[in-house]
């Protein structure tokens, strides 16, 4: 595997920067429906040991040791989740370095029921790509071509 690192341009750091935007809003909606559901599932387990004519229903330290619990697993998962994710875009965002691989064609595909042509390549980091027609026919199965991705998020910008 040959390949090498460069400078992003504005296009692509623009492509970055409206995914990183739009992951992080959607990721901010699941944590503060989480923290929401921490408090309000206990209250609801708390109404279904008064259909069961449970004693002592409404316990304080029943609420609270569930609601912790709760909000222990919601913490834990969306911190290692902001870790896994987030923290490799915004690294690309701040070095600003794109990695492009020169790799083999393997296969070429056609599928014609949405009229798309694949690709699929000897890359470690990605398995096919989508190509045009006249780049379909134009290559040929064993022929280099080269992919360029973000150097640690790994979003594919395209190939040439």
């Amino acid at each position: 595997m040959h390949s090498y690192n460069e400078e992003m341009d504005a296009k692509e750091l623009s492509f970055l920067a409206q995914k990183d935007k739009k992951q992080r809003t959607g990721f901010f909606r699941v944590f503060r429906i989480l923290m929401v559901l921490c408090f309000v599932m206990p209250y609801i387990f708390a109404w279904y040991r008064v259909t069961e004519d449970a004693p002592n229903a409404f316990s304080y330290t029943r609420f609270f040791i569930i609601a912790g619990n709760l909000l222990f697993v919601s913490g834990v998962s969306t911190y290692f989740t902001y870790r896994f994710y987030f923290q490799k875009l915004k690294k690309d965002l701040h070095y600003k370095t794109k990695t492009i691989e020169i790799i083999h064609i393997t296969r070429k595909t056609h599928v014609p029921h949405s009229n798309t042509y694949y690709f699929f390549i000897d890359s470690p980091t990605k398995l096919s790509i989508e190509v045009s027609m006249t780049d379909y026919r134009f290559y040929n199965e064993g022929d280099e071509v080269n992919i360029e991705y973000s150097t640690y998020s790994r979003e594919y910008f395209g190939y040439f």
